[in-house]
C-alpha cells in the first residue's frame, strides 16, 4: 500500500488506541497485548480515525505543535503502521 497525502488511514480492526494514565502514554491495545506508543506515534495514530486524509492529519499536527515539515515523518510512520497492521 502506497501512502500519499490523499490516503485516509484508520486504526486496524483488531486494535484500539487509548490513553493509559498508568503508562502516562497512548497505547495501542489488541487481543494479545498492548503497544506503548511514544508521543509522536500516539499523536499520529489518534488522528487515524478513517475520516481525515494524511494531508489533514499533517496540517492538524503542524497547527497543534506550531511546527512545519512533518509530512515526510507522518507518511513514514503510517507506512510502518500499515506494515505492522496497526493501520489499514
Amino acid at each position: 500500500m502506497t501512502i500519499t497525502t490523499e490516503t485516509v488511514p484508520k486504526v486496524g480492526r483488531n486494535f484500539r488506541i487509548q490513553w493509559e494514565s498508568a503508562q502516562d502514554a497512548w497505547v495501542l491495545l489488541y487481543p494479545e497485548g498492548m503497544v506503548k506508543l511514544n508521543q509522536s506515534a500516539g499523536e499520529i495514530l489518534k488522528r487515524c480515525d478513517g475520516s481525515a486524509c494524511v494531508a489533514d492529519i499533517v496540517a492538524d499536527l503542524e497547527t497543534t505543535f506550531n511546527t512545519q515539515g512533518l509530512e515526510g515523518d507522518v507518511i513514514g510512520f503510517i507506512e510502518l503502521a500499515v506494515q505492522q497492521k496497526w493501520v489499514e
